[in-house]
């Protein structure tokens, strides 16, 4: 299995343990990573390498926040990064009790990335069309992406599962 982390995140994997599928041809993101999952999965296949499982955790899905939204979100990222990386897992943890997660450092690239990317049904569509399996989990307590956007665009080529009273991190109480 390959595992892509979230945005400035590392080794957070430990916290979907009862979500993955461990297959040695399963490609798994958490958030961010759920681009980069997308991305890998898409030149895997392109080279004539096998995907069975495509599974996008929390996917970023920031396609439905209006231009202000995100230059506020670069805003805050480039005056204060520490800061705001503090007010960020607060947010992905909330309502529940934080766990431990580490850091790398992030980038405004990378939050530029994550903001502006937009899913392309189509190419979902073609990795569903190469005999993939895409399953998308999504906490109703997110308060960090558009969980009903995200619902509505992945029910139409994966299975999505919806865990009403999760966070960001598919945590429950």
């Amino acid at each position: 299995m390959q595992f892509y982390s979230g945005f400035s995140l590392k080794n957070e994997e430990y916290l979907f343990d009862k979500y993955l599928n461990r297959s040695a041809y399963c490609v798994s993101g958490f958030s961010y990573g759920a681009i980069k999952a997308f991305n890998y999965a898409k030149e895997q296949l392109a080279s004539g390498k096998r995907v069975d499982t495509l599974q996008l955790l929390s996917p970023a899905f920031f396609q439905t926040k209006d231009t202000k939204f995100k230059r506020l979100q670069m805003l805050s990222h480039s005056k204060d990064r520490l800061q705001y990386m503090k007010h960020f897992i607060d947010s992905c943890f909330d309502p529940y009790e934080k766990k431990i997660v580490e850091f790398k450092k992030s980038t405004s690239e990378e939050l530029d990335e994550l903001l502006s990317y937009e899913w392309d049904l189509e190419e979902l569509q073609k990795l569903v069309a190469k005999g993939v399996r895409i399953e998308v989990y999504l906490g109703g307590k997110d308060k960090i992406i558009d969980v009903e956007g995200a619902r509505e665009l992945f029910l139409e080529v994966a299975s999505v599962t919806y865990i009403k009273e999760a966070n960001h991190f598919l945590q429950l109480n």
